[in-house]
């Protein structure tokens, strides 16, 4: 067995080859003389939609990045989260069933689309971390460099980390939850920066941030919420409604998305603040 096929020896504990489409919405199409399943369309549009935006917003940043680091930074991170959101959706949605269940005798937990995209993510929280850096913080300040080292650091360790559990099929560490358990020092850090300077300054950019943090913590939060009710599951099996707790969390961070849309027309680097 390839070292690459041992993160599938994880199998889902409930969905089956023969299952999957009642679980979940599953379409069947003739592409191209072949047959083409897609699963939940809907949650795919949303995932996709989110994953769009939030690169063309990367890529905005980058457009208007007028030698700032920090909008450079910016651009960084939202490109790798707007393709981590694609690469996730494809596996996690519209490409599910085709790439853990039609060719496998057992359903797979996960993909190494999965673990790319947990990597992506992490890292594009990174990247934050180095554009806060550069917006908020004084480059004399041991606090910069303590910022630069920390993402360094995170960014090898989490990556070495990522892989190291998809090779050997552990999967307490290539999961979402671990994920963000890795990206919240980073989240607590950019709340308490961009809310102290708010406080002192009134800056636009620093509301704009605490508002994107907000919320991505609606995000996770109503996604936890809506996941522990069981109101998805409920509204799939009564009503042939399929709206997830994935779909709670994408709508949300659409809306995310375009908040984000404004902030590189407020954002500059600190010694650019202070000038």
């Amino acid at each position: 067995m390839s070292i690459f096929e041992k993160v599938h020896e994880l199998k889902h504990p409930t969905l089956t080859k023969e299952n999957w489409g009642e679980e979940q919405p599953l379409v069947r199409f003739n592409f191209l003389g072949k047959e083409l399943d897609i699963s939940q369309p809907s949650s795919t549009f949303w995932v996709y939609l989110l994953g769009v935006i939030v690169t063309l917003v990367g890529v905005q940043f980058l457009v208007m990045q007028d030698g700032q680091m920090s909008r450079i930074w910016w651009g960084i991170s939202m490109i790798l989260w707007g393709v981590g959101a694609i690469i996730a959706g494809t596996s996690y949605q519209a490409f599910g069933y085709e790439l853990k269940a039609k060719h496998r005798e057992e359903c797979s937990w996960t993909t190494w689309w999965e673990v790319i995209y947990l990597i992506f993510q992490q890292v594009s929280m990174n990247a934050m971390t180095v554009a806060i850096a550069y917006s908020s913080i004084p480059p004399e300040s041991i606090w910069f460099d303590i910022f630069i080292w920390y993402a360094a650091l995170m960014t090898v360790g989490y990556t070495i980390i990522t892989f190291w559990g998809a090779f050997t099929a552990t999967k307490s560490v290539i999961t979402f939850e671990f994920m963000m358990f890795a990206s919240l020092p980073s989240f607590i850090a950019f709340i308490f920066i961009n809310t102290v300077s708010y406080i002192k300054t009134g800056a636009t950019y620093d509301l704009l941030c605490m508002i994107s943090w907000a919320l991505i913590y609606a995000s996770y939060y109503f996604y936890d919420k809506y996941w522990k009710m069981g109101i998805g599951e409920v509204l799939w099996k009564q009503k042939k409604i399929w709206f997830s707790e994935n779909d709670v969390l994408h709508v949300i961070l659409v809306v995310w998305s375009l908040v984000m849309i404004a902030v590189p027309f407020y954002t500059l680097d600190y010694v650019n603040l202070i000038q």
